[in-house]
Formats: structure tokens, sequence, C-alpha cells
């Protein structure tokens, strides 16, 4: 089974982590680059493959400092990682959060609060049976904890179905804006134009089950209870 990385308590800066602009948005520790993948449900990641610029939406799951992505083994992607051997695909990898549209009294300075992680990487194709079956659980257990446990593993035509793919967080970085009201010009202060923000925020509904399933389980009632 492949060892991620020991995490460090912060991100090393690089090149590829390291913004033209807005430097005080960045955040390269790891609670705060954790924090805001484990909160995500969907990344996209972005690949070239013959030439060609590809983003996909994907679920994903992230163990320590390696995320877990899986795709259709006949995907573009897939096919891209295996064309790109050992040394895995060069991809870009994001999640955001949008926690609230922030309005001014002028189009310019209209902008939104936010939570981001962008990680450049190779991705890789994780073949070793010990990681495929801890790197499933590592998905379903980052959609509901617990999850795991109370679901079917992939059968063998399913694993050949679905491919899953790793990519260690080496060039990671996080951007926040949370400072709440939009910069305003003096001039404009003046003007009759609403100004402010409106928070946004995403919410669990209540469990519907399925035909034929029992209660719903403890877990998941807990789980839906918070983030309702």
């Amino acid at each position: 089974m492949s060892v991620a990385s020991e995490t460090p308590a912060v991100y090393p800066r690089t090149e590829a982590t390291t913004p033209t602009r807005l430097r005080d948005r960045m955040r390269y520790d790891a609670d705060t680059v954790h924090a805001i993948l484990d909160e995500a449900f969907l990344a996209h990641v972005s690949f070239t493959a013959d030439g060609v610029p590809h983003v996909l939406p994907l679920a994903f799951g992230r163990d320590g400092s390696r995320v877990y992505v899986h795709v259709s083994s006949g995907s573009h992607l897939a096919t891209a990682v295996r064309h790109a051997g050992d040394d895995g695909l060069p991809v870009a990898f994001a999640v955001t959060h949008a926690d609230g549209l922030v309005l001014s009294r002028s189009a310019f300075h209209h902008s939104m609060n936010f939570r981001c992680v962008i990680a450049h990487g190779p991705l890789r194709r994780v073949t070793d049976p010990d990681e495929l079956a801890h790197g499933w659980s590592v998905l379903l257990d980052h959609l509901v904890p617990g999850r795991s446990t109370d679901a079917r593993p992939p059968n063998r035509k399913e694993a050949a179905q679905t491919g899953l793919f790793a990519l260690d967080l080496d060039r990671v970085a996080a951007k926040v804006r949370d400072h709440g009201l939009a910069a305003e010009e003096d001039g404009d202060l003046e003007l009759p134009h609403w100004a402010g923000v409106i928070p946004l925020r995403t919410v669990a509904g209540p469990a519907q089950p399925d035909t034929g399933v029992g209660p719903v389980p403890d877990y998941l009632a807990r789980w839906t209870a918070e983030r309702a």
C-alpha cells in the first residue's frame, strides 16, 4: 500500500501556489486547507489529454495529505493517466465554497466571500488491493462519516469499471475572502443603491429512505441533524 508523505503543519509555498495578486488571502496551514477540503463534496480536476483541455467534477475523499477520486475506467481522465505511465498525469485539483455574495454600491466592487483549495501534482491510478479498499472507504466516509461500514464494497466487475486515483497534496494552498463588506469609493457612499452581504450555506435536508429499508441509522440521523 502506498503511504502518503507526512502531513506538514504548513504546506510549503511553491511557484504553483503563489498568486500574483491578493496574496494576503492565501492560507498555507494544513488545518485551513484540510477543513476546506473536508467540508466539500465536489472537486474539479483539470488536465490535458491529446492537446485538449478537460475539467471533470468528481466526488473525492481526503486521507491525511492525499486525496482520492474515482472515475470511469474508460474516461478521458483514466485513459490519460494510463498513458502517462509511472510518473502520473499532471492535474490541477480544486474545491470552492461560496459563503456569501458581497454587494457594493458600484458594479466594480461586487465580490464574494469564499474559501477554496487548489492543488497541483501527478495523479496516479491506485492498484494495490489494500490501498484500493482503503481509498473506497475514504471516499464513502468523506460523503457521510461512518458510511463505509454501511455499504457493500465494490465487487470485481465494479472495480474494473471504475478506477480509483490518488493525488498527494505536495503543492497545495487555500485562498479565503471572509471580511464581509465590499470596498467602497468615498464618492459612492451617498448613492441610493443597497449594499451589504447575503450569506450562503449548504444544508442537509431530512433523509428520504428508499423502499424496503429500516429506520434511518443513528450515524446518518446525527450527520443530517448537524448539517440541517
